[in-house]
């Protein structure tokens, strides 16, 4: 059934002129289009159903061709796509060649700055705000950050910045009291503590308005008289972390009236400096199923609307890892689990429950936790730091001065490693190798099949004087062949003996290897795949193997510069390789959302196209 709003709204302006009655009416078309794109295709669904009042209330009040509104994160900028031109493709969302479901610069001149990392909206906001100044370009800068974003260091250094800028800056903070788990920490409590104080912006709006009465004569008297009057404020009205930093602060509000927030938006813009306004909104509203299990919904597959039920629920790597950590720590009492706001997403659940003196949850908060683990095992714990690739790129300075440097003994658990899929460029996990590989003293593991990533953590337990990391892929196990035995070997060699081809991978990728060398098989191209467990530092004993094969491709689900398949070559040369080798891997580019199974056959790391790259090179050399 056609939407009597949606399909007709082209830009914000369109609902410049609504009234109360259709906007709320406008919410609940927005709603309902939310809930049935995201069951089809998947993505994050209760960030989003949380904020559309408020959303609805900032396009109506700014002016979308002066005003920027910059999303943090961006995980919560479905309505936002919505109101701005994307309705009628919006079915598309995180499907290939659609839209993304983040704000995208190149999408869009709706969309301020791209996102898809926590905490990033005030500096870029601010930055944004301090060039319309310079350019003297008009317009608002509004920064829209969520409570669960306030547990990450950058919004405290973008706050601290533009506390003093005097020109046209709002931050929007959308307190949900969750960042995907519920938040932690002492601003969370503060949080808490300000929601609860209703009385507080009627009673600072009277200490005002008597002190605004206060007579003033002279230089000196307007001096002490000014002191005074900032002394009174903070004493009587109780004034806030925001308004200490420099901030006019509005709020707590109700974030689904928007007729309140469309006055307080009216209102603020006539502020002379940096406002704050504080909504509370709740996460998942107008979807039961979300508002009852927010965490569950911030970011979903595929599901089923009237049940709520994902359409795909086999274990996966993350529940295989949860579940083998508390085994571990049931033996060594040193073992403890980080966290940055990712209890669930990283198998952590039953850890968190069974083992809660030693689980720790940072908060977004991912430089911390890496320097926090530094310091448990500088006094002889054993930490294991579980976090997305995506978000480990945060970190790398710590791990390498706060970490490695001094040798000491922590694991990094790399969930999503490889490509993602559908979440697109800013959370492919195609960077971890490439940033960790030139750390010294750091070894790296990337399994293939779940009881290797049992094995690899044995092995990383049982390191010492270096930190760890064990890298594994979303979602469950991949191909295994019915002949391929795991051993706890750094790496195997499978296939045929007799080949002078050899194909050299690792990880996930092992089972494309495997599907391959059985279509070559069948066209009489016979190879042998070398599965690299360990991949930092690669084997010694695999590599001198290796030297004795005339043609060698090696396949990576990651960065070719940087890579293993780089590393690869190198010691190849050292050891004075006179064969034939090519590396595939992810050339140069950011990678785009689409499936896994279609960005691998895009970027040749597929069955066929392992098929393909190793057929042309053997033809073009005359055969093997």
């Amino acid at each position: 059934m056609e939407k009597p709003y949606l399909s007709h709204i082209k830009s914000p302006k369109d609902i410049a002129d609504f009234s109360d009655e259709q906007l709320t009416e406008l919410c609940d078309e927005v709603r309902e289009k939310l809930i049935t794109v995201v069951s089809q295709n998947g993505g994050h669904l209760a960030s989003n159903l949380g904020t559309v009042e408020l959303t609805v209330a900032l396009e109506k009040v700014f002016n979308s061709a002066d005003d920027s509104i910059v999303w943090d994160v961006g995980h919560q900028c479905y309505t936002h796509k919505l109101l701005t031109g994307r309705a009628n493709e919006f079915d598309t969302l995180r499907t290939e060649g659609g839209i993304s479901g983040f704000p995208k610069r190149s999408e869009s001149p709706y969309d301020a700055f791209n996102a898809g990392h926590s905490s990033t909206s005030i500096s870029a906001a601010y930055g944004i705000a301090r060039a319309k100044n310079i350019l003297g370009k008009k317009g608002y800068t509004i920064a829209v950050i969520g409570d669960g974003a306030l547990t990450g260091g950058l919004a405290y250094e973008g706050l601290n910045n533009a506390g003093r800028f005097q020109k046209n800056f709002i931050v929007v903070l959308n307190d949900n009291k969750m960042s995907i788990s519920k938040n932690v920490g002492s601003m969370a409590k503060y949080l808490r503590r300000v929601r609860f104080m209703p009385k507080y912006i009627r009673a600072k709006e009277r200490i005002e308005h008597v002190l605004e009465k206060v007579p003033v004569v002279g230089k000196p008297s307007a001096e002490a008289i000014r002191v005074v009057k900032a002394k009174l404020r903070h004493a009587l009205s109780h004034s806030t972390i925001f308004e200490d930093m420099g901030f006019h602060y509005y709020g707590p509000l109700d974030g689904h009236n928007i007729p309140d927030l469309v006055t307080v938006f009216e209102t603020v813009k006539d502020i002379k400096g940096p406002v704050l306004v504080h909504i509370v909104t709740k996460k998942g509203k107008g979807y039961a199923m979300a508002e009852s299990r927010p965490n569950v919904y911030h970011g979903i597959s595929a599901f089923d609307i009237e049940t709520g039920e994902p359409k795909t629920g086999a274990i996966d790597f993350s529940f295989v890892f949860g579940n083998k950590l508390c085994e571990l720590a049931e033996k060594n009492k040193k073992i403890c689990a980080i966290t940055a706001a990712m209890r669930s997403g990283t198998g952590l659940d039953r850890f968190s429950t069974e083992f809660k003196p030693r689980f720790f949850d940072t908060g977004i908060a991912e430089e911390h936790a890496v320097t926090f683990a530094g310091g448990l095992a500088a006094q002889g714990a054993l930490p294991f730091f579980a976090v997305y690739s995506t978000f480990l790129q945060r970190c790398v300075d710590q791990i390498i001065h706060d970490v490695a440097m001094q040798n000491l003994h922590i694991v990094l658990a790399i969930d999503r490693a490889g490509l993602v899929g559908e979440d697109g460029e800013t959370h492919q996990g195609v960077f971890d190798v490439a940033l960790l590989n030139p750390v010294p003293n750091l070894e790296i593991y990337s399994p293939t099949y779940f009881s290797e990533l049992e094995i690899a953590m044995d092995f990383a337990v049982a390191a010492n004087n270096k930190p760890v990391a064990v890298r594994y892929p979303r979602g469950g196990e991949p191909y295994k062949p019915q002949d391929f035995q795991v051993t706890k070997k750094h790496y195997q060699f499978y296939g045929s003996s007799n080949s002078s081809t050899l194909i050299v991978t690792y990880g996930k990728l092992f089972a494309s290897a495997c599907k391959a060398m059985q279509i070559l098989e069948s066209k009489g191209v016979s190879v042998c795949i070398l599965k690299l467990n360990r991949i930092k530092p690669i084997p010694a004993k695999s590599l001198d193997l290796a030297t004795e094969y005339k043609n060698i491709f090696f396949f990576e689900e990651g960065m070719a510069t940087g890579g293993v398949g780089e590393h690869f070559l190198y010691d190849l040369v050292k050891r004075e390789y006179k064969g034939e080798y090519k590396l595939t891997a992810i050339d140069d580019v950011y990678v785009k959302h689409a499936k896994v199974d279609s960005l691998l056959k895009k970027l040749g790391l597929d069955e066929n196209g392992i098929v393909d790259t190793v057929l042309k090179e053997l033809q073009s050399k005359g055969g093997e």
